[in-house]
């Protein structure tokens, strides 16, 4: 790592439709859960960077958010920050799912993929769905739609493939010295992720209820002379009447929930974890600068 000719860093972009499984091949990837994984679509919210290491090469993925057709000031502002993502990277993995194949969203990345000049390649996820013979033909059909650098077939979930992937992105990153510390995992700080697993379990929750109408803020975080940490949070709502669905008949909801964080949490951090949970109502946080500097987006990007 002293001489920068012996080393490679560089920053690999994670795009694709909501749901396509960027967040799960971020995990598999960097080893360790820093990307919030969910069934519903939309989750991630910022550009979450996570850090792997092959051989002499320093990988530092972006999990971009899901592309998709934007509506309110936070759409808009996750897509900016997706399309972001892709701009400033070296290498940009659109990944693709191999069983909805090419969607009326997937086509709208292609067209808008003309636009963004830098290096692409293409990752059909999810191969365990479908045959080999739609696997080559859709494989076939987005290269003629844009000249990828190179295609991969891989199941995010299962790992297979990845490790492909990762050998081959370690040899394109460009010469130099690596650019985080060898054992750090992500620059998103401690403080957004634990906002981001309580979020993910409010998430999994609440299933249909109001995933999107909320978020969650860590308020203070104290180290314990134990060697504990006691994390304080709090979620913002936007009407009383979802602060009830959160709390839940008799607290069960809220409880569930900040005992799923909470051992989530000292699993991650290796170490006992006193979590406290506050619901907030804030009628207009989509419209507050703070809320989305919290959340690592621009807050102007939500006004085009």
């Amino acid at each position: 790592m002293t001489e920068a000719t012996s080393t490679r860093a560089g920053f690999v972009a994670l795009i694709g439709e909501p749901n396509a499984g960027k967040s799960t091949l971020l995990n598999w990837m960097v080893g360790a859960k820093v990307s919030i994984v969910t069934h519903k679509v939309q989750t991630t919210r910022a550009r979450i960077r996570g850090v792997a290491l092959e051989g002499d090469s320093q990988i530092v993925f972006v999990d971009t958010p899901g592309l998709f057709q934007p509506r309110r000031r936070l759409d808009r502002a996750m897509v900016a920050a997706a399309w972001g993502g892709a701009a400033d990277a070296d290498i940009t993995i659109l990944m693709i799912e191999a069983h909805r194949g090419v969607t009326h969203g997937v086509q709208r990345i292609l067209e808008t993929l003309k636009e963004h000049p830098g290096r692409i390649a293409l990752a059909i996820n999810k191969i365990d769905r479908v045959e080999a013979e739609t696997l080559l033909a859709l494989a076939a059909k987005l290269n003629e739609a844009h000249p990828f650098e190179e295609t991969f077939m891989i199941s995010a979930e299962r790992g297979h493939g990845c490790e492909t992937l990762k050998i081959w992105l370690a040899g394109q990153m460009p010469e130099g010295p690596w650019l985080y510390p060898e054992d750090q995992i992500a620059d998103l700080p401690m403080r957004m992720i634990a906002a981001e697993m309580t979020r993910e379990k409010l998430t999994l929750r609440l299933h249909q209820e109001l995933p999107y109408q909320l978020t969650v803020e860590t308020e203070s975080w104290q180290e314990r002379k134990d060697g504990s940490a006691r994390i304080d949070q709090l979620i913002y709502v936007m009407r009383d009447g979802h602060k009830g669905i959160i709390l839940g008949k008799k607290g069960e909801t809220i409880k569930a929930v900040s005992k799923a964080a909470r051992e989530e949490l000292e699993e991650f951090l290796g170490r006992k974890v006193h979590l406290f949970l506050q619901i907030k109502v804030r009628p207009g946080w989509l419209e507050e600068r703070e809320r989305y500097d919290e959340m690592g987006l621009n807050f102007r990007d939500g006004n085009s």
